[in-house]
């Protein structure tokens, strides 16, 4: 199979690493710098992306395309890539419910071939290697596979269901990311009470608790903005399955009280813990 040319329309940290890992099997991979900004194509430049300068230009010259951006985004770029006459395989890599997921793919059923896909794992750099799990017809996933072949992105097909990485993402990202906003109240109450450090302790205790890793919430209040809508994307995936949202619903409201501190890689435990207390 010839080499494709790949358009990656979000460098973000995920977008771009993932992209850079693409380019291994490309020809090239390709990103509209229009409207980006000065981080973003340092980032793109870092990675080995090449620019063009119009999205018309990146749809024209690519075989295939991948979404990967923050989820409010999702349905917007698609609709973008709708107004052109793209032809190739479209790659829905977002943290989005499966309904979401699915009007994407009804949104760009003329002439292009919409493969839904969730990235677990944290990007793809420094040793880490996260799966790229992919639902979708079985010719278009294989042209992901081989794109990812030998690279730090692993791949998994979980079918021919336009829905189901969507479901598998967002299902793992309830759990998870849940889980990291529960340390983070846990402890801050704990420390209200001047027993955080005791609290840990006993949490150590146990093995592969995420309340023995404090240090962590400062982690999560710099992804917040991320992982807020992620999980109010899980919460109408669960409403829409019958299942209480209001769970996911009250983390991402939570998560909210962190949205001043965007990548904030200088926060401390204590920095995290003040602003949930005082936003």
């Amino acid at each position: 199979m010839d080499q494709p040319t790949v358009g990656i329309l979000h460098p973000g940290s995920m977008g771009a690493a993932v992209a850079a890992c693409a380019a291994t099997n490309a020809a090239a991979v390709l990103w509209c710098e229009t409207g980006r900004s000065t981080a973003s194509a340092a980032r793109a430049a870092r990675f080995g992306l090449a620019p063009v300068a119009q999205l018309t230009e990146l749809l024209d010259r690519s075989d295939i395309v991948i979404s990967l951006c923050p989820p409010a985004g999702a349905e917007d770029l698609a609709r973008m890539v709708a107004e052109h006459s793209f032809a190739g395989v479209y790659v829905e890599a977002n943290a989005i419910s499966p309904v979401r997921t699915q009007r994407i793919a009804a949104l760009l059923e003329h002439g292009v071939t919409v493969v839904d896909g969730g990235v677990i794992g944290s990007p793809p750099v420094g040793g880490k290697t996260p799966t790229l799990y992919l639902s979708g017809p079985a010719s278009a996933t294989e042209r992901i596979e081989a794109l990812f072949a030998g690279t730090a992105v692993q791949t998994s097909v979980l079918g021919t269901e336009v829905g189901k990485a969507s479901a598998l993402k967002l299902s793992y990202a309830s759990f998870q990311k849940t889980s990291r906003v529960l340390v983070a109240l846990a402890v801050g109450m704990a420390r209200e009470h001047g027993v955080d450090q005791e609290l840990i302790e006993v949490a150590s205790r146990r093995t592969d608790s995420y309340l023995s890793e404090p240090q962590y919430v400062a982690k999560t209040a710099a992804r917040a903005w991320r992982w807020g809508p992620e999980l109010e994307e899980a919460a109408d995936a669960l409403a829409a399955a019958g299942l209480p949202p209001e769970m996911l619903r009250a983390a991402a409201s939570t998560l909210a009280r962190w949205h001043d501190v965007k990548d904030d890689r200088e926060l401390t435990l204590t920095d995290a813990l003040d602003r949930l207390a005082h936003p």
